[in-house]
């Protein structure tokens, strides 16, 4: 086949491939720098000339990353790009575009309003708080200009991000990739394996099957078991690893030739590979099963596929990291008990329910050793997905993402009067999920706070308080991976004291701190004795058995240990500070 005719799919409506190459090389995945964003908005602009409205933007990013500081929204007003600006270096500017002053301040702000109102801009954006007078307010509210303000701790690309995202929404099903619908990566998938005439799958870094062509029956059953498991099965993919496989194929910038079934050491097809590549960044791969090499034109058609394929894979990480965000921005604000919160609830369609707040957490020491180059974040965000799309479907209306070290999850009752039973089926879905996770989700604990009311923020801040209490308790490996707080409150509320005590330099010389000091001195065992005696219950005979001694020898150091101690054990009282005291010594070195 003609590669010309393959690299002709490369234009889409508006643009040729020029728009394409600029895009994968100047958006990265994990690309920081508004520089990066800045010298691409051009491309951007030609891929999307559709618009939407002012007044959706704001409400879809208030209490997240904007906040309106001044003026009013028209109902009309449409927003169609996005342009960056900085005071040394204005940018051109089309009617339409919100503008980023990435370095302006109050003092920039008559002539941006003057230059906004030339080139009917709908909306500026500054960093956040911004002190504005009196008379700089009054001149904004009669230019029709919106000022926003970006909310402290957000990054510029994290706004570039989710304005292009809304941007790109609003074209709806006209937003294509090699004239085909862009979210449609498996049509990609077929019409490349048209073009090379062999079945071939996309895979991501970590070999997950992302997308498949048809005709894989004519392959082999090492690909049989990848398509049906949706991954490379592991042994598989550690025999490609100690074969250098993925060295050979992340260093080339060309189809790479594998003899796979001497690699693998099973019968089957072997494999032309190329690396998916955003700029320096590998995305993933495009897996060919062949009889022979590819002919130099069919080599060139992968060369040109990988590019295309790269282009989905960016549109749909954007997209994927976009929503994510978005979710955990709005879950984050939900369980603030701040003033966006009813807000973000509503967003959610969790208003006027009874809901429950879930938290799953991983030790400080996970990591996923399966893979060389999975480290302990990637491994804590593919962990909190597999728990999102868990609750999704054990739990329908259930949300949750990943919010700083925590999946945070909300998630409803079924019904009105299924809400007495919310808890026990959080605490059923939560099992559930760790048991059917591989590796036992890697030591993950998930705590389960109290039934809310999600009309009243403050009882959903405090559900997440239990939650995460919770989860300190579990995560001391003393009982089970999942618990309810209320199961859990007195163990948190032994470390919230510890804490207090470490606050207040640590326990005061009280009756165990007596004894303590005198077994230093003396060699004895009198301690292990009264809180064996405390732990039994006053049962000497329980007690002297665990020490191995006779009862007339126990019952004599435990005499000798309350009149050290100065304790009487006859005073359930002092009793109690007694066990108390011991509590929090071992609660204290299990904290370290």
């Amino acid at each position: 086949m003609d590669p010309v005719w393959w690299r002709s799919l490369l234009k889409t409506p508006s643009q040729n491939t020029n728009c394409y190459d600029n895009q994968v090389r100047k958006y990265e995945v994990g690309a920081g720098s508004v520089d990066n964003w800045k010298q691409g908005a051009s491309e951007w602009s030609m891929m999307i000339s559709h618009g939407i409205r002012l007044e959706r933007v704001v409400s879809n990013l208030a209490g997240t990353l904007l906040e309106v500081v001044a003026g009013n929204i028209d109902q009309a007003a449409l927003v169609t790009d996005v342009a960056i600006d900085e005071p040394r270096e204005q940018a051109e500017l089309q009617p339409g575009a919100v503008l980023l002053c990435t370095g302006a301040d109050v003092e920039h702000l008559p002539g941006l309003i003057d230059r906004a109102v030339a080139s009917q801009i709908p909306a500026l954006v500054l960093r956040s708080p911004l002190n504005l007078p009196a008379e700089l307010r009054a001149t904004i509210e009669r230019s029709g200009v919106v000022l926003l303000g970006l909310s402290a701790g957000a990054t510029w690309t994290q706004l570039v991000v989710l304005l292009r995202s809304l941007l790109a929404s609003s074209a709806g099903t006209e937003e294509r990739v090699a004239g085909l619908q862009a979210e449609d990566t498996f049509a990609l998938a077929n019409a490349i394996g048209a073009l090379l005439d062999a079945p071939i799958t996309i895979e991501d870094r970590t070999s997950q099957v992302l997308a498949f062509s048809g005709r894989q029956d004519e392959a082999d059953q090492a690909r049989i078991e990848a398509i049906l498991g949706r991954a490379v099965p592991q042994h598989n993919r550690q025999a490609q690893e100690r074969a250098g496989v993925f060295k050979r194929l992340y260093s080339s910038e060309k189809p790479v030739f594998f003899d796979t079934p001497q690699i693998l050491g099973a019968a089957g097809l072997p494999r032309v590979a190329i690396a998916i590549r955003a700029g320096n960044q590998v995305l993933g791969s495009i897996w060919v099963a062949v009889r022979n090499p590819l002919s130099p034109e069919k080599e060139q058609i992968l060369v040109d596929a990988a590019k295309v394929v790269a282009l989905q894979l960016l549109r749909d990480r954007v997209s994927s990291d976009v929503d994510r965000q978005v979710r955990a921005d709005l879950i984050a604000s939900a369980l603030a008990s701040g003033p966006a919160a009813l807000g973000a609830i509503e967003r959610l369609r969790l208003a006027q329910r009874t809901v429950a707040v879930l938290g799953l957490s991983l030790p400080g020491d996970t990591a996923d050793e399966s893979s060389s180059d999975q480290t302990r974040q990637q491994f804590l965000e593919r962990t909190a997905q597999a728990f999102a799309f868990h609750l999704s479907v054990a739990a329908p209306g259930a949300v949750a993402a990943l919010v700083g070290d925590v999946c945070y999850a909300i998630m409803p009752a079924m019904t009105r009067q299924g809400a007495t039973n919310l808890l026990q089926m959080a605490q059923r879905v939560s099992k559930d999920f760790l048991d059917r996770t591989p590796n036992r989700a890697g030591g993950a604990v998930i705590g389960i706070g109290r039934s809310a009311d999600s009309a009243d923020p403050t009882e959903l801040a405090r559900s997440r308080n239990d939650v995460d209490r919770s989860m300190r308790v579990l995560k001391l490996g003393h009982g089970s991976r999942v618990a309810l707080f209320t199961d859990l409150q007195m163990d948190a509320l032994l470390l919230d004291i510890g804490d207090q005590l470490r606050n207040e330099g640590g326990l005061v010389d009280g009756p165990v701190a007596r004894i303590r000091q005198y077994d230093s001195e003396h060699g004895t065992s009198l301690e292990e004795a009264l809180e064996l005696w405390l732990d039994s219950f006053g049962n000497a005979l329980s007690a002297s058995a665990a020490l191995d001694l006779h009862r007339n020898t126990f019952r004599y150091r435990l005499r000798r240990a309350a009149q050290i101690a100065q304790i009487n054990l006859n005073d359930p009282d002092e009793r109690f500070a007694a066990m108390l005291e011991f509590r929090l010594s071992r609660r204290l070195r299990d904290v370290g």
